[in-house]
């Protein structure tokens, strides 16, 4: 069972670092065995957590199993429509196995209620091929699937992607919210937002277990990641936050800019999401598996976000940015299991520099971008009383750090980003 206390996720009353998967196409798009590999594989790496729509994935990439949660038509113009009348039982049999699936491997289902493109007045709605959801049907549908899978003890997402820019859009959140409480009142509730966004209706604000927010995939907005949980934080938001879609490794700019997110991007915008209050945990995606991609096979919607094509699946599940992620957890569990609060304050007079300190203030961790001396002249650490390490994130590698001044870090050797630890003696 999972709760929320603080700024922390507690599974069966013990501490639960976040470390969700983005799959958002499972359903439609992936066979039974790949499924499992695919578990498998995500498993072994450490991941506890994997978001996926329940509807049909909008940007989804092309899918062989033709199997959606309502009848489709589909229209020569390349749209298509539901029938949201008539539940597929079909679809939802074989969504249940999936998640006996994961439950075998012990990772909590982040299940996705209603994705923006179905919701009038979203952002997407005006881009979408699809037709949106009846408002009437809505009740049905939630109550359809809630009692369905709440045995998995899922997390839901109320939205995804979404905005809030009309009183229809947040009339149809608000009765996916009601419904789904109503009928699994013990799952831990969140809205996903739409990249570099974090206003949430104040309603929705006061009932969510925790808030989720997106850095995304936009180049100008890497800032924030580190900005928008410093902000919530400063407004006083006392419970748990997750950046649940930093931008995914591979994935192209958004907006058809040329140029794709590396791992050491998405190790950039993890770290600096975790050690600025976001806390609870983090999300990693690869670009071709929250998608499912096929060689050759269609992919997503050109206009609005525009993003360049996906890796083939196969390929994309070995992208290396998934271990680092992996690791990020595995430093927080070892280190700082009860969480760390972010310091707020510059090192070197630069943002991107990011730290954090436990709760009995004698251990901190910073985040370096780029390797340099670092000036602790702001902290209550230094030479005398305290120990450090420099960890290569390219490697992992972990050595001492020696001293340049009694309050200043000399350089280390690591050519790439790193993360030091210092722990007073």
């Amino acid at each position: 069972m999972l709760k929320v206390n603080n700024h922390q996720i507690y599974k069966d009353d013990k501490p639960f670092f976040y470390l969700a998967d983005t799959c958002w196409s499972a359903f439609t798009n992936i066979s039974n065995s790949d499924w499992k590999y695919y578990l498998d594989y995500r498993k072994q790496q450490g991941f506890d957590a994997i978001q996926i729509n329940v509807l049909k994935q909008w940007d989804a990439s092309g899918d062989d199993l033709n199997l959606y949660p309502f009848p489709i038509t589909r229209h020569e113009d390349g749209s298509y429509s539901f029938d949201y009348t008539k539940i597929n039982e079909k679809y939802f049999d074989r969504a249940e196995q999936m998640l006996f699936e994961m439950q075998k491997h012990d990772m909590v289902p982040v299940l996705v209620l209603m994705w923006c493109n179905y919701v009038p007045g979203t952002w997407a709605s005006h881009l979408a091929i699809n037709n949106q959801f009846p408002y009437e049907q809505i009740e049905n549908y939630v109550k359809y699937v809630t009692n369905r899978f709440k045995k998995f003890n899922p997390i839901y997402f109320v939205s995804g992607d979404t905005d809030f820019p009309t009183e229809e859009t947040i009339k149809y959140y608000r009765e996916v919210f009601k419904v789904a409480k109503e009928n699994d009142p013990n799952a831990i509730y969140t809205f996903h937002i739409k990249g570099r966004y974090e206003e949430l209706p104040e309603e929705f604000k006061k009932q969510i277990d925790f808030f989720s927010y997106q850095s995304g995939h936009n180049f100008e907005g890497q800032h924030t990641a580190y900005d928008i949980p410093m902000h919530q934080r400063s407004l006083g938001f006392d419970k748990p936050i997750i950046n649940t879609e930093p931008c995914y490794e591979q994935i192209s700019y958004s907006r058809n800019m040329y140029g794709r997110y590396s791992a050491k991007d998405v190790r950039a915008a993890s770290w600096s999401s975790v050690l600025s209050g976001a806390n609870a945990g983090i999300t990693y995606g690869a670009h071709g598996i929250w998608s499912w991609h096929h060689t050759g096979s269609t992919f997503g919607v050109v206009e609005g976000e525009g993003f360049d094509s996906p890796f083939d699946w196969h390929d994309a599940i070995h992208f290396n940015g998934a271990n680092d992620i992996a690791f990020l957890k595995h430093i927080m569990e070892k280190e700082f299991p009860n969480g760390c609060q972010p310091t707020n304050i510059k090192i070197n007079n630069e943002e991107s520099i990011r730290s954090a300190i436990n709760d009995k203030k004698d251990k901190m961790i910073i985040y370096l971008p780029t390797n340099t001396k670092v000036d602790l002249k702001d902290f209550d650490f230094n030479k005398e009383n305290s120990h450090a390490t420099v960890t290569d994130l390219l490697t992992y590698n972990t050595k001492n750090l020696d001293w340049f001044k009694p309050k200043t870090l000399n350089m280390s050797n690591v050519q790439s980003d790193s993360i030091i630890i210092l722990s007073k003696e």
